[in-house]
């Protein structure tokens, strides 16, 4: 069962849709260049932090999970998520995990650094 969470969990991080450069309708930012390459690099290590955790959590690494989101993700989603997690409750754990990758999905979805 826990799996099978974690598994549609993961699965709605990546499903905000694949659409034609013609038909992206997300707010375009431009960015400078090195900031670019700066933003791109959170947005992997998000993405590799949304990964440790999961696997914390498949593992009962609750503290781990916690402190993963508190020093990576940096987001209040992210924040709430960690104190909810430090209380033990696996069930309200994951229930708290579904803002922060809703977090994800919702600026992927919104806006795109290229054209």
């Amino acid at each position: 069962m826990i799996k099978n969470i974690i598994l549609i969990l993961t699965l709605c991080i990546f499903t905000n849709g694949t659409v034609n450069a013609e038909e992206d309708t997300r707010q375009y930012v431009k960015f400078l260049p090195k900031l670019q390459l700066k933003q791109m690099s959170n947005m992997r290590d998000y993405m590799a932090a949304l990964n440790e955790i999961l696997e914390s959590l498949v593992f009962d690494k609750l503290d781990e999970a916690a402190d993963i989101a508190e020093k990576r993700l940096g987001f209040s989603a992210a924040s709430h998520f960690a104190e909810i997690t430090k209380k033990g409750d696996l069930e309200s754990v994951y229930e708290a995990l579904i803002p922060v990758t809703q977090s994800c999905v919702e600026c992927y979805a919104s806006y795109r650094s290229r054209k």
